[in-house]
């Protein structure tokens, strides 16, 4: 499919002299992402059955976007393993959509791999209360960008990832540009080729995903592609730092009812234990499924698993290995 950009589009032709935002038309009016697609002009007369058919087919795209950029997911999920495992942290910077992505994935990794809350933080333009709300001209703001990684004391030991559909959002620029003078390594996460910011990092993840169902609604498959790398750069992390066994969430915090009933599902899982057994071990370790399932799987006392966990860096493997 071609996509019209560029001159072509109306929207690009020459402004009046001493139009402000003449620039910034023209900019995106060569972005894929802001471009109106091909055959739903007309979804405004269409029944609702037609309407989800239209957009599960536009989606189908983003799949097969995510799988073009699995070469540069794979070097930042590397890098990111890297720099946690030596004791530094995982931001991600965004604004808008973008920006509440990044701080969604930073607040699962605490209750599903038993993270500090400090490990993966979501910077987001205009701080918490944009999570909720636009904050007006947050997103305009690179020196606000530049001050929030400065205030937050981002150093050579961090991973930093810039989230942007656009790839142009000047609070990520200002953000990636003070991360890089402080050594941090730097991936940006854009859906338009060659953009701003994946120019700017160590590692460009470019999942273009083409124009949106609506015209340049961005939290659509745009929305969508960002969110399937970022599970996957939090996910492979963890399983890479040893936060799963198998496919198993084994530094999950029951915090709740679900939770705890997961815990106890999930130390059935790996070990064939009974429902009773596996609350007994969960109980006799003060909660962690880790030490749970090393003490059942090893036979090794409940007062030793914790340390045995620690000699094995908390790789539970490798802690089951060395105690058979």
């Amino acid at each position: 499919m071609t996509e019209q950009t560029g001159p072509t589009d109306p929207t690009a032709a020459t402004p009046p002299h001493g139009d402000p935002l003449a620039g910034l038309r023209s900019e995106l009016a060569g972005l894929q992402t802001e471009q109106p697609a091909p055959g739903l002009d007309s979804i405004d007369t269409m029944d609702t059955a037609a309407l989800v058919a239209a957009m599960n087919e536009v989606n189908r795209t983003v799949p097969a976007a995510v799988e073009e950029a699995a070469p540069a997911i794979e070097q930042t999920v590397d890098a990111v393993t890297e720099r946690l495992a030596r004791g530094g942290r995982l931001l991600y910077v965004g604004a808008g959509t973008a920006g509440r992505l990044g701080v969604l994935d930073a607040s699962e990794c605490p209750p599903t791999f038993g993270t500090p809350p400090g490990l993966v933080v979501g910077i987001i333009a205009g701080g918490t209360q944009a999570i909720q709300k636009p904050v007006e001209y947050a997103e305009d703001n690179a020196t606000a960008g530049a001050r929030d990684l400065h205030d937050i004391n981002v150093t050579e030991k961090d991973a930093v990832i810039g989230i942007s559909a656009s790839g142009r959002t000047p609070y990520v620029i200002g953000a990636l540009e003070e991360a890089r003078s402080r050594g941090a390594f730097t991936a940006a996460i854009a859906c338009n080729h060659g953009s701003a910011i994946g120019r700017l990092a160590d590692v460009a993840i470019d999942v273009v995903v083409g124009p949106e169902f609506v015209a340049g609604s961005t939290r659509l498959k745009a929305g969508t592609a960002q969110k399937l790398v970022l599970n996957a750069i939090s996910t492979l992390t963890m399983v890479k730092l040893g936060k799963t066994y198998g496919n198993l969430m084994v530094d999950l915090k029951a915090t709740n009812e679900k939770l705890l009933a997961r815990s106890q599902r999930t130390i059935q899982h790996a070990t064939g234990a009974d429902a009773d057994t596996a609350i007994r071990a969960l109980d006799s370790v003060g909660g962690s499924v880790k030490a749970a399932i090393l003490v059942l799987l090893t036979g090794i006392d409940p007062a030793q698993a914790k340390g045995a966990l620690d000699e094995a860096g908390g790789f539970l493997r490798k802690a089951v290995e060395n105690h058979r």
